[in-house]
């Protein structure tokens, strides 16, 4: 099947992927950019996920103001090397963070940095909203199970919808930018101030 020129500029340009990981993707899409966009981010979830484990030595410290300097973001991004450091889609990425972070105001990198006790209070909680409701022990569990993950959705910036796409949460958007740089990414730590 020939494929438009067009539409694989239009998927490079969206996606930084390569010019034979796009014409494969719109290949197995039988032309459909749509799909072949699917593709491409599922492949890029693939290899974020194979390069998780490699250390991070290096990175950036970015700080964004908001709101003529009343909020105000300091966030640690952490890769492999300085080379993906100094790159504009590692800098652009740093702040489009630290700008989700001043926006969204989450609590934690990601569930398993929440203190026990912090947790073991909503759990409380959950659980005493849910006895309220007479409900078979199955059906309160899931209640419960879901209420948690909320509470990560809520707290966890990996977990929180991304600010400038909702479509994705902020662990897609450092996904798509491992798979574009190569190099596993991952937030060290961060502080959000406001006035």
């Amino acid at each position: 099947m020939a494929i438009e020129l067009e539409k694989i500029q239009k998927l490079r340009e969206e996606t930084m992927a390569s010019l034979s990981d796009v014409k494969k993707a719109l290949d197995e899409a039988q032309g459909d950019p749509e799909q072949a966009l699917f593709i491409l981010k599922k492949k890029g979830k693939i290899i974020a996920e194979k390069k998780s484990a490699r250390e991070t030595k290096a990175g950036t410290i970015t700080a964004y103001t908001h709101g003529e300097g009343r909020i105000g973001v300091l966030v640690e991004l952490k890769c492999e090397t300085d080379f993906v450091a100094k790159n504009e889609e590692f800098k652009e990425l740093a702040h489009d963070l630290a700008l989700h972070i001043a926006a969204m105001d989450p609590r934690y990198v990601k569930p398993e940095n929440i203190p026990a006790d912090a947790l073991a209070v909503e759990m409380k909680m959950f659980q005493e909203q849910t006895q309220e409701l007479n409900k078979p022990a199955e059906i309160v569990s899931q209640i419960i199970e879901g209420k948690v993950k909320k509470f990560y959705d809520e707290v966890c910036l990996l977990n929180q919808p991304f600010v400038k796409d909702d479509s994705m949460t902020v662990k897609d958007r450092i996904a798509a930018s491992i798979s574009k740089l190569g190099e596993n990414i991952e937030v060290g730590r961060f502080a959000r101030f406001a006035m």
